[in-house]
C-alpha cells in the first residue's frame, strides 16, 4: 500500500483516484478550488466532470497543497497543461529529494517549447519525474472499462514501481524509457484530433478520418524522431493508439471542439461550449515552434494553426492540404530500377 496524492481534481485526476483506491492505496485528492473540494467531500462524486462515478468514503480531499504533498510516496500531477508550471512551482517547497511525480497531463509549453515533464524538472529539480499516457478517456477508466496505458521513466526501477502501483485487471500498464516520445505523442495527437473534429463538423466521412489519422501520425513521428524520440513509441499506445481514440471518440474534448469549429464556431466559442480545457489549442502553436526549430514539415498541424489563429476558413484549409505538392508516401522505400 502506498500513500498517493492526486494534484488536480478534474475528470482524469478523479478517475485515477478511483483506480488507485481500488488498487488498495491511500488516496488524497487536491484542488485549488475550495468549492470543488466541498462538492467532492459532500457528494462523493464529481457531478460536473465525472458524473456517475462514486468516490469512496475514506478518500481524502484537501485544498492545502503542503498537506497533499508531504509524506506522499507518489504525486500524480493531473492539472491541465497550461497550469503545470505554476502548480509545480507551488509544490516545489514541499517536495522531498527523490519523491516521485507522475505527470498525466498532455501538452507543450508555447513560450519555452518544453514538454510537461521538462517543466516539472525545471521547477522541482529534486523530484524524480515520470509520465503516464495512452488511449485512456477518464469516463471509461472511472467506470472500470479495460484500458491499456504506458508509464515512461528514465529509471527502469521507477517505471516498474509505478507499473505495480497502477496496474490491475482492467488497467494494463506497459513501461518505456522513451519519456520524450511518450509526451510528444500525447501532446501532438490533440492537435490532429482538432483537425479530425473539424472534418466531422464539415460533414466529411471515414475516408477523411483515416487520412488524418494516418498522415497525422506521420507528422508526429517525423517531429518526434528529429527531437530524439523512438519510432517504436509513435507506432505504439502513446502514438497511434492515443491518436486513434482521440480522433474517433466523442469523449475527446479536442474532437468535440473541432466539430464545433467545422460547423462555424470560432476557437473561443468552441472552447466555451466544451467547458473544459482544450489542450490541443495550447499545443498547436508550440508544435509549429518545434517544427521551425527542427526544420520539420507538419502540414496538418500548420493548417490547424491557420484556422485557429489566422482566421482561415476551414474549407480552404482542407483544400490546401489536398492540393499540396505531389509526394511519395514513404521516401525510405526504394524504387527498383527497370
Amino acid at each position: 500500500m502506498a500513500d498517493i496524492s492526486i494534484i488536480g481534481a478534474g475528470s482524469w485526476g478523479t478517475a485515477l483516484a478511483v483506480l488507485l483506491h481500488k488498487n488498495g492505496h491511500r488516496v488524497t485528492v487536491w484542488s485549488i478550488m475550495e468549492s470543488e473540494i466541498e462538492m467532492l467531500t459532500r457528494e462523493r462524486e464529481h457531478k460536473d466532470k465525472l458524473p456517475g462515478v462514486k468516490l469512496p468514503e475514506d478518500m481524502a480531499f484537501t485544498t492545502d497543497l503542503e498537506t497533499a504533498v508531504k509524506g506522499s510516496d507518489v504525486l500524480v500531477l493531473a492539472v491541465p497543461s497550461p497550469y503545470t508550471r505554476n502548480t509545480s512551482r507551488s509544490m516545489a517547497p514541499f517536495v522531498e529529494k527523490g519523491q516521485i511525480i507522475v505527470n498525466v497531463a498532455k501538452g507543450i509549453e508555447e513560450k519555452t517549447l518544453l514538454t510537461l515533464s521538462q517543466i516539472i524538472e525545471e521547477e522541482i529539480p529534486q523530484a524524480e519525474v515520470a509520465v503516464l499516457s495512452g488511449p485512456s478517456h477518464a469516463e471509461e477508466v472511472g467506470r472500470g472499462i479495460p484500458t491499456t496505458i504506458v508509464v515512461g521513466a528514465e529509471k527502469k526501477a521507477t517505471a516498474e514501481y509505478l507499473q505495480n502501483i497502477f496496474m490491475n485487471q482492467v488497467f494494463r500498464v506497459y513501461i518505456t524509457p522513451d519519456v520524450l516520445g511518450v509526451e510528444l505523442g500525447a501532446a501532438l495527437k490533440n492537435v490532429v484530433a482538432l483537425a479530425a473534429g473539424i472534418a466531422d463538423g464539415l460533414g466529411y466521412g471515414d475516408n477523411t478520418k483515416a487520412a488524418l489519422i494516418t498522415r497525422g501520425i506521420a507528422e508526429i513521428a517525423r517531429l518526434g524522431l528529429a527531437m530524439g524520440g523512438r519510432i517504436e513509441t509513435f507506432s505504439g499506445l502513446t502514438g497511434i493508439g492515443d491518436l486513434i481514440v482521440t480522433c474517433a471518440s466523442m469523449h475527446s474534448r479536442n474532437r468535440r471542439a473541432g466539430i464545433l469549429i467545422g460547423k462555424g464556431y470560432t476557437m473561443e466559442q468552441a472552447m466555451d461550449e466544451v467547458k473544459m480545457v482544450v489542450e490541443g489549442v495550447y499545443s498547436a502553436r508550440a508544435a509549429m515552434g518545434l517544427a521551425e526549430k527542427y526544420h520539420v514539415q507538419l502540414p496538418i498541424i500548420e493548417q490547424v494553426n491557420a484556422v485557429l489563429f489566422e482566421g482561415m476558413p476551414v474549407d480552404e484549409a482542407v483544400k490546401n492540404l489536398m492540393l499540396r505538392d505531389k509526394k511519395i508516401e514513404n521516401p525510405l522505400i526504394p524504387w527498383e530500377e527497370s
